[in-house]
């Protein structure tokens, strides 16, 4: 019991130190862009190619996920009654909740582009919009996210079918989570000037990221939720 409260009060530092340290260096690259004039046409090139790589690396973390799906789901063992979904396992309605999310978060990628338009557009008030939408529509998707775990039949440790399922699901939740924090911080953004028609590749940076979380779930909802559940 004691080696177990200290493993977590030292996986908190850890995550506590890992959030500060991300804190100041996303505040000096701000910056570096707004204040000191630093991101050049030659560093936002740089950036969008690192931010390009980055959801490439993301994109290779989820196929895992979804290559395990797949491994289990079309020669399902005997093990699980060789059938899939595994014998005892009541998935989702994919037309109830999961269906409601899909549509919730297509809209939140139809609003961030609208604030991105408005921002190339000069339009602060719509951007600000914009953005006060996306967030709105994620934290909507979160807390319906929530309320689909809270009142699932099985668990993580209910064999492959809950490893694969709360793992995809709820790692793509993660990036919803990550990905409210940058708009949120975007929506700061604009609101104290910060972003101009020439240099904002911070927001679009958040809107390729947003994007991707949108392309993410489709698969999720298309995949998990509605194939895998017949």
């Amino acid at each position: 019991m004691h080696s177990v409260t200290n493993g977590f009060f030292v996986l908190l530092f850890g995550m506590l130190s890992t959030c500060f340290i991300v804190g100041l260096w996303w505040r000096d690259v701000i910056r570096e862009g707004t204040y000191e004039g630093h991101h050049t046409s030659v560093v936002q090139r740089g950036l969008r190619y690192g931010m390009l790589l980055f959801i490439i690396s993301e994109v290779m973390f989820f196929a895992a996920f979804f290559w395990a799906f797949f491994h289990s789901s079309l020669v399902p063992t005997i093990e699980i009654g060789a059938i899939w979904p595994p014998a005892g396992i009541e998935p989702f309605n994919p037309w109830a909740v999961p269906f409601l999310n899909t549509v919730i978060l297509l809209t939140s990628g139809a609003t961030i582009t609208w604030a991105h338009h408005a921002i190339l557009a000069g339009k602060r008030d719509q951007a600000l919009l914009g953005l006060e939408c996306t967030i709105g529509l994620a934290l909507a998707f979160t807390a319906f996210q929530v309320f689909e775990y809270l009142e699932a039949s099985f668990t993580i440790t209910d064999g492959i079918y809950g490893s694969t399922f709360f793992m995809a699901t709820g790692f793509h939740g993660f990036h919803v989570i990550i990905g409210t924090i940058f708009i949120i911080v975007g929506l700061f953004r604009v609101y104290y000037y910060q972003l101009t028609r020439e240099h904002h590749f911070g927001f679009e940076a958040a809107a390729w990221y947003w994007h991707f979380v949108d392309v993410v779930w489709l698969f999720l909802f298309t995949v998990v939720y509605w194939w895998g559940s017949y």
